[in-house]
């Protein structure tokens, strides 16, 4: 562990982790093994969409699929049941989380980037010339619709089964008020917002004290897009960007940060 004279690197650190309850114990445990404080408050919430019989029934075969690509995590929890146990099918992971999700649930992962958004999947062999390809994707309702509109616009044949959605969390005022005396003590110096979406749903929820303790403290983002958007929604907090919303890479700047702010 790294340590900063003496101490574990993030010792007095508190860091308010916002993701969904399902995903935020990972990254508390590493921030904590670092010395950090954490405290969690999701600010969306993960539901079950719809039927998975009606879904299995719509997309038909699925080996007819050229590749099935499924977009996160959340994605193969609530749809690797349309898999069916079926090993031979071409599986494809947005991002190292999915992949290892996959790969938890018993299935391998035949096309996965070096990088973890849309992007740099459409920059696979297998999917950089789709024409006449079926392709489907497996994934949230309401996400970045790029990958879809990029994958038909280069001659594909796209299916999407949605499976989950995101839904804003209601914090109860007991919880607000508490978070507001977290922040009122100078217990809590960093944010976390790991998509643009749940920095907008954690700016909707807080009253006017907290969303004033909101610009007083770091907000850490997984790089320059998500950044971008919270200027846009108003927030003028000083931002740290990660490599990317992975947990080792959202600890691996704060680390960076304590260490330029310490001086080592």
């Amino acid at each position: 562990m790294p340590t900063l004279h003496g101490a574990p690197a993030l010792h007095g650190v508190g860091v308010l982790v916002t993701r969904p309850e399902q995903q935020a114990m990972s990254l508390c445990r590493l921030l904590e093994n670092q010395g950090a404080s954490t405290r969690r408050l999701p600010a969306i919430d993960i539901k079950a969409l719809g039927n998975r019989r009606e879904t299995a029934a719509r997309l038909g075969r699925l080996e007819d699929f050229d590749v099935i690509i499924f977009t996160s995590a959340n994605a193969v929890r609530f749809g690797a049941s349309l898999l069916e146990q079926r090993r031979d099918l071409t599986l494809a992971a947005l991002g190292p989380a999915t992949a290892r999700a996959l790969n938890q649930s018993g299935y391998r992962v035949a096309v996965q980037p070096e990088s973890i958004d849309s992007e740099g999947l459409l920059l696979h062999p297998r999917l950089a010339h789709p024409t006449g390809r079926r392709i489907l994707i497996i994934k949230g309702s309401n996400g970045r619709p790029f990958l879809e509109q990029e994958l038909a616009q280069r001659g594909a044949q796209v299916m999407t089964a949605d499976v989950y959605r995101r839904v804003p969390a209601i914090p109860s005022e007991a919880a607000l008020a508490s978070l507001l005396e977290c922040f009122l003590a100078s217990a809590l110096q960093v944010i976390t917002a790991t998509s643009l979406e749940i920095a907008a749903n954690l700016l909707a929820i807080a009253p006017p004290a907290l969303r004033a303790e909101f610009e007083r403290v770091h907000w850490l983002v997984p790089g320059p897009r998500v950044a971008a958007g919270l200027r846009e929604l108003g927030l003028s907090a000083p931002l740290l960007q990660a490599a990317s919303a992975e947990d080792h890479d959202l600890v691996a700047a704060l680390l960076a940060w304590r260490a330029a702010e310490s001086g080592a």
